[in-house]
């Protein structure tokens, strides 16, 4: 059986989605991942997971290259003929499905990440949906990574409670274990001694993700607890209208406000080292750092919106504040720096949580045993080849 999964870019396939295909390609299944270019496909392939790269896609909308992806995409259906296509983000997840059915793939599946069309104005907000109506109509099944996405979903009828779930996020808990890294080691690594409090971030360095009020908060920390230390991991995004300035990030830098540790692959480690978790961002599907965060036995400050809701409850394992507060922001870190006892509770929370939730062995049989109903109901019988291998998340 033959397998694709679609995405944007191939980060998304090597770093959010390596692991499950590689899962899915144990299971019996010959797994192909297609987004644009980039330096991440050579990873997929080292790993025995063919590439496509399509120059066309991009993830911005754009009428003529949008035009020209979809007609690439149906194009690549149309040769490869696979069995299933699985479909990931906004753009990708409405192209890649009309354009999936247009070439006559038997099984088109798709995971909703985020709904992040419905937070604009009522224009913006009614050609998203529409957009949204079209392509759950050329799908056999819908994965939502939110319940509340999922709840907004079927009381719109746009799709249909018996061809959806709540899938929710995972990570590999055998990879983001705390147990695994040697903590003294990881925090000489980054070059902080034992009274030094790392607050840490992580995400691409554009404003949605908070940073306007994660610097300032760091400002304010800063001034009066010079031990505390503010890092953020993760890459620029100087295609996006609301990237952060580099000039921004250099003067912070310089100050000594905030460090940027730019795009990095020793997340279990840079995790390992931090005492608190912050993720300020406006708008999120499922945030995977944040669940990365949990597995590792970290305390979360995380804001009051869809899909953060889905990993902190407010006081039980982290604090939710508002979006967009900075002095909220501020006060949540002061309190859980002055109260290590409560960050041990939360991170003990935590260690548990993922366990039991967010662990991605459970999203891998979940999503397998979806595929198989579906091309049983396709052929008429049980599809033959398809085992259980891919469970154990090796």
């Amino acid at each position: 059986m033959r397998l694709a999964h679609l995405t944007t870019s191939d980060i998304s396939l090597a770093l959010l989605l390596g692991h499950q295909l590689k899962a899915f390609q144990a299971a019996g299944f010959e797994v192909t991942g297609i987004s644009a270019d980039g330096s991440w496909s050579r990873a997929l392939e080292a790993d025995g997971i063919r590439h496509i790269a399509v120059p066309s896609l991009s993830r911005s909308w754009a009428p003529l290259s949008d035009a020209r992806a979809f007609a690439d995409l149906v194009g690549i259906f149309r040769r490869r003929r696979f069995d299933i296509v699985h479909t990931h983000n906004p753009k990708t997840g409405v192209l890649g499905r009309i354009a999936a059915r247009f070439a006559g793939t038997p099984v088109v599946v798709n995971t909703v990440h985020g709904l992040y069309g419905t937070d604009g104005g009522t224009a913006r907000r009614a050609v998203y949906l529409g957009l949204e109506r079209m392509a759950a109509a050329c799908s056999d099944f819908e994965f939502c990574q939110s319940r509340e996405d999922l709840e907004a979903l079927r009381e719109l009828h746009i799709i249909r409670p018996e061809r959806s779930m709540f899938i929710g996020n995972g990570v590999d808990l055998t990879a983001f274990d705390p147990a695994a890294v040697d903590r003294a080691a990881a925090r000489k690594a980054l070059g902080v001694d034992d009274a030094t409090i790392v607050v840490g971030a992580v995400g691409r360095l554009v404003w949605e993700k908070g940073l306007a009020e994660l610097f300032a908060a760091a400002e304010r920390v800063r001034a009066s607890r010079p031990n505390v230390q503010f890092v953020v991991i993760g890459p620029p995004d100087d295609g996006k209208v609301d990237a952060v300035p580099r000039e921004v990030t250099a003067d912070l830098e310089r100050r000594g406000v905030v460090r940027f540790l730019g795009l990095r692959t020793d997340m279990r480690d840079l995790y390992r080292a931090m005492d608190i978790f912050v993720l300020a961002s406006y708008r999120e599907g499922f945030p995977r750092s944040a669940v990365e965060a949990a597995a590792m036995g970290l305390p979360l400050i995380l804001t009051d919106i869809r899909g953060c809701r889905e990993v902190v409850t407010d006081g039980h394992n982290g604090v939710l504040i508002p979006p967009r507060d900075a002095a909220a922001l501020e006060a949540a870190v002061r309190s859980l720096i002055d109260r290590p006892a409560v960050r041990r509770q939360f991170a003990e929370v935590n260690r548990e949580l993922a366990r039991t939730t967010f662990d991605e062995r459970r999203i891998i049989t979940q999503v397998l045993e979806v595929y198989r109903t579906l091309l049983a109901e396709k052929h008429g019988r049980a599809i033959d080849g398809l085992g259980q291998e891919g469970l154990s998340g090796r």
